[in-house]
């Protein structure tokens, strides 16, 4: 069969859910070897679009080729003996199998006939090496997954989606977890994969990254395609003026916050554990955003985790106005005005099945109790829903349950909760990760609304222009020190990525 222009065609892809029209008549051409960039705000209906490809979803209408050929694509079985991956954005592995077994999972290399057969750990041993050799991942296949690093399971992923000899690879956020220098190794990987005639539909939210490595770009808004444009054509500003509907001529809001005393002080802080941050000092002032900067397995997760009391601390001080507490766990946080949004909000952040409405009363509910030891149903959903509301959540009900909603909007949802315990400090873990520019833009202009009210904040992000942008004073760490501390309107790149290499 000779090569059609395109590996793929989905053809005026339409979707319903109860009440909203997810997918209205998209049509996608992907052509052979290159890399097709997805884009749009969340809700725009890009995962749906590559759900309806891989069989998770039957779409209502449309049809599918694959070069030129029409497929009926029933289920994720059938997209896969098509020759289609798909590296999903929320990773879900096997955590206490290792590295191998998940790779492998459910085509098991088998020695023995008939009923006497038995799993080659040998033969899976050898081919996981000769794929992790191919795409220069250094990993051993004997590792548990449970004890690797969001970016090494990312990695995971992509091999398991390379071992299957795919024609068309979904990737949905790849590099959400990653590091510029792990970005880079994906890069070579997908420029490898092209040359092997695969092609790669690549949503992100990341604009340099698009521009980087797409050679075409699809752009999405309210279920509809907008158009396709070679990305040579395309510019940062364009690309987020189709996919927004209207300019944004600044990427972060204009900021007044002026930060004051001292409110937190950090001296000296070494974790329990092994490998992980030592000797870390700094100071936090009343209405500063302080950003905190690094590669991964910097530790900074790490250290305020331990600030807000998950992890244990072998020596050093926290202060707070002067006075030296003590923060041995959550309850000990709460009670100083701490509030932590952690990184991964899917995974400790959300309670998927609840609503919106309980997501948010949810960290807040002993200032809810009655002297009966009941709960003030009525004050707990006023306060709640006034909150959730304030900072402009886009949701059908307050009964809706919060796994329904946009990343931006779940986001939002979780700001309202740590709000509601009237903190004084916000510790925010990559609080836009995976979270499209409109929404971006939301969450930037309530932390900058938060720091003028006189909130102190400290941001960890490994977006180097949202550092950059957003934060008054920029701590770096290497692998568990701080290497430096940066003023954020004076500093560069180059000035915290030199930093973050230091050894």
């Amino acid at each position: 069969m000779a090569d059609h222009k395109y590996m793929l065609e989905m053809k005026s892809i339409s979707k319903e859910f109860p009440g909203v029209k997810a997918l209205d008549g998209v049509t996608l051409e992907v052509r052979p070897g290159t890399v097709h960039a997805l884009m749009g705000e969340n809700g725009a209906g890009k995962s749906t679009l590559m759900k309806c490809l891989f069989g998770i979803y039957q779409p209502d209408g449309g049809d599918i080729f694959l070069n030129g050929e029409p497929a009926k694509i029933n289920n994720s079985s059938d997209a896969l003996a098509a020759g289609i991956s798909m590296i999903h954005q929320e990773l879900h592995p096997v955590p206490f199998r290792n590295v191998m077994e998940n790779i492998w999972l459910g085509r098991f290399p088998v020695r023995g006939i008939g009923p006497f057969q038995f799993v080659d750990h040998k033969k899976m041993f050898k081919d996981t090496e000769d794929l992790f050799k191919d795409l220069d991942i250094d990993l051993n296949p004997d590792t548990l997954v449970g004890k690797l690093s969001v970016s090494k399971i990312q990695s995971i992923e992509i091999a398991k989606a390379v071992s299957f000899n795919s024609r068309i690879i979904v990737m949905d956020e790849p590099t959400s977890s990653l590091t510029s220098v792990e970005v880079e190794h994906l890069f070579r990987i997908i420029r490898d994969l092209q040359k092997r005639g695969v092609s790669i539909i690549y949503i992100s939210h990341k604009m340099e990254e698009i521009l980087q490595i797409s050679d075409d770009v699809t752009i999405m808004r309210d279920g509809k395609k907008i158009g396709t444009w070679p990305s040579c054509e395309m510019t940062t500003d364009l690309i987020i003026s189709k996919m927004v509907g209207r300019d944004l001529s600044s990427r972060f809001p204009d900021r007044d916050n002026i930060p004051g005393e001292v409110i937190l002080k950090a001296d000296n802080l070494t974790s329990s554990v092994d490998k992980s941050f030592r000797n870390v000092s700094f100071e936090l002032r009343k209405g500063e955003i302080l950003g905190i900067g690094g590669l991964v397995g910097a530790q900074r997760t790490e250290l305020i985790e331990a600030l807000f009391g998950l992890r244990d601390l072998k020596e050093g001080t926290i202060s707070m106005y002067g006075k030296v507490v003590k923060i041995h766990s959550p309850q000990d946080a709460k009670k100083h005005g701490l509030a932590l949004l952690t990184e991964e909000r899917r995974t400790t952040g959300i309670f998927p099945v609840l609503s919106v409405h309980e997501n948010g009363a949810i960290a807040n509910l002993g200032n809810y109790m009655t002297p009966y030891g009941l709960l003030d149903e009525k004050k707990k959903r006023t306060e709640t829903n006034e909150m959730i509301a304030k900072l402009r959540t886009k949701t059908p009900h307050m009964r809706t349950q919060i796994m329904n909603l946009s990343g931006g909007n779940q986001q939002k949802v979780l700001l309202a909760r740590w709000l509601l315990t009237k903190p004084e400090i916000l510790l925010l873990d990559e609080p836009t990760r995976g979270i499209d520019v409109g929404a971006k833009f939301e969450i930037y202009s309530i932390i900058a609304d938060l720091a003028k009210q006189g909130k102190s904040i400290v941001m960890i992000s490994s977006e180097m222009p949202e550092l950059l942008g957003m934060s008054d004073r920029i701590l770096v760490m290497s692998e568990g020190k701080l290497t430096g501390i940066v003023d954020g309107k004076q500093t560069s790149e180059e000035e915290i990525m030199r930093l973050a290499a230091q050894h």
